[in-house]
């Protein structure tokens, strides 16, 4: 079986075929140098979206175990009351023994409560709450801020990011999850409900002070913008206004790596989408941003007609 060797921090896949398959990787993709930390650390950034279900929880885990595996020290918070998802998608549900709940309550010390992935050991997590729990009725937006900066004063090893998984919606939830972000990411899909809700969680991102708002488009098919069934991620970025910093296509390792709790960027051999959201989380480690290029339109196929003139 043919496979790419690949080596860590090089500009591209190694297209040199060799033989057996092994992989003893650091990051999916090769580059030549360790990415460029841009900005006052730890930088706090929100994940969002507005609408349910375009990615925000996937993009959370991906990009942050991308930054981890440049070398960067991550903390991912979990900010969803109710229906958390980002330790089934990280494989960690069953080490989280502690949420912030249990840090305000007094039951347990903020170091207790962050769940160290094995995998990458400057990973990690922590959640805000348990399923089905109660909160406390002083949680808010204070209890968040008190958080991050905890988080921001530690003596040993402080983030060099903070990763928040905000919840759908703009109630509350929402409101709570940006309080302490200075950086957003606005993950959105090509169609139309997705759009009107981000550019509604853009205009309420700039009201609380986040200026700073980059945009992941995700589950991109390039044979349906072809075909004229869906927007190009030009029309998205003409729509929205905003820095493109990452194009997730479609793809079917998305749902396998869901289920097995096992990231994209961990896959041997990577995948286009693993391959896409490292390189988002690249451009965001330097602030950088992409251009989105033209998808061309199919030929009109000609019928039957088209022999007679018709």
């Amino acid at each position: 079986m043919l496979t790419a060797s690949i080596h860590p921090f090089s500009p591209s896949p190694i297209k040199t075929l060799t033989k057996p398959r092994t992989f003893n990787v650091k990051s999916v993709l090769q580059y030549t140098r360790k990415p460029q930390l841009s900005g006052e650390t730890p930088r706090v950034i929100v994940i969002t979206s507005g609408k349910g279900g375009v990615g925000k929880t996937t993009t959370t885990a991906n990009v942050g175990l991308s930054l981890a595996r440049f070398g960067f020290s991550v903390v991912s918070i979990d900010a969803d009351v109710g229906l958390r998802n980002l330790d089934l998608l990280l494989g960690l549900e069953n080490r989280v023994n502690y949420t912030l709940v249990d840090i305000l309550n007094g039951d347990c010390l903020l170091d207790q409560a962050l769940v160290r992935d094995k995998r990458w050991p400057n990973f990690q997590l922590l959640c805000i709450s348990k399923p089905r729990s109660k909160l406390p009725l002083s949680f808010a937006s204070k209890s968040l801020l008190w958080l991050v900066d905890s988080l921001r004063n530690k003596s040993d090893n402080p983030p060099h990011f903070i990763l928040i998984d905000c919840p759908a919606g703009i109630d509350a939830g929402f409101i709570t999850a940006i309080a302490p972000a200075n950086e957003a990411v606005l993950v959105t899909t090509p169609d139309i409900t997705s759009l009107r809700d981000a550019d509604r969680v853009t205009g309420l991102l700039e009201c609380d002070g986040i200026r700073d708002i980059k945009m992941i488009v995700n589950r991109v098919r390039t044979d349906m913008i072809k075909g004229e069934d869906m927007m190009s991620v030009l029309d998205v970025q003409e729509m929205l206004g905003l820095e493109l910093l990452g194009v997730i296509p479609e793809d079917a390792e998305v749902i396998r790596s869901t289920n097995r709790g096992y990231p994209l960027v961990l896959n041997q051999p990577p995948t286009i989408a693993g391959l896409a959201f490292e390189q988002a989380a690249w451009r965001l480690v330097e602030r950088d941003s992409m251009k989105a290029v033209v998808v061309e339109e199919e030929p009109k196929k000609r019928g039957w007609f088209s022999f007679f003139g018709g």
